[in-house]
């Protein structure tokens, strides 16, 4: 048996202030580094749980969080990978406007559509995202907007070779990111429906726990709170 442990990253200054992210590079509030730590003491609480690798998004929220669960849990020797490919869902041109001003300006089914289906996709940003930790990528790559189901085909070619690829080897593997990017991989490893994933919530700094077989089929989940 082999663990995947998931960890959405602890309440970002977007979070509080309620605003769309995405790919907006947020720090921690106060608040978020708590969860954070207590995220980690969390983990250290899981029975046999011996990750090799540590996998995160390139936003600071995410960094952070991770940094601090490795300290919590003395996994700080481990090598952790920063990946575009884990980002935050890309919230196009939604990005830092507050959510309930949204559903005023776009109407609240409209709003629903955009945050919680697979395939809607939000308005996109007027121009690419213009940032030097994605310079060395394809251009063409960098999104200006995403559908969930845009998001999860960006994020799985990661999954499978480079976090999948080692739990078939037996290694347990931990993966700290972001609310919609988790969703998207959780959507593919559960093979929940497009329908069900709108209700799926993933939130801030809770361990999600997959317990696999060598052929990496779920045996069972646990979530801490």
């Amino acid at each position: 048996m082999v663990k995947l442990v998931l960890v959405r990253h602890g309440e970002s200054i977007a979070n509080a202030a309620n605003v769309y992210t995405g790919w907006n590079d947020v720090a921690l509030t106060p608040k978020g580094e708590r969860q954070a730590e207590h995220a980690g003491e969390l983990i250290k609480t899981i029975d046999d749980f011996a990750p090799t690798h540590i996998h995160t998004s390139v936003l600071s929220r995410a960094i952070t969080t991770a940094n601090i669960i490795a300290e919590v849990c003395g996994f700080s020797y481990l090598p952790i990978t920063k990946t575009w490919r884990l980002n935050e869902r890309h919230y196009g041109a939604l990005r830092g406007l507050n959510k309930n001003v949204s559903r005023k300006v776009f109407g609240v089914e409209q709003v629903l559509e955009w945050r919680r289906s697979f395939n809607s996709v939000p308005p996109k940003q007027g121009s690419p995202i213009v940032d030097r930790r994605y310079q060395k990528f394809d251009q063409h790559l960098m999104p200006r907007a995403e559908s969930l189901h845009q998001t999860q085909n960006r994020l799985m070619p990661y999954y499978y070779d480079q976090v999948a690829s080692r739990m078939l080897m037996g290694e347990d593997q931990l993966i700290v990111a972001h609310g919609s990017s988790l969703r998207a991989l959780i959507k593919k490893i559960e093979n929940i429906n497009d329908q069900d994933i709108i209700h799926l919530e993933v939130p801030n700094a809770e361990p999600i726990i997959y317990t696999m077989n060598k052929n990496l089929g779920i045996i069972d989940k646990n979530i801490l709170n």
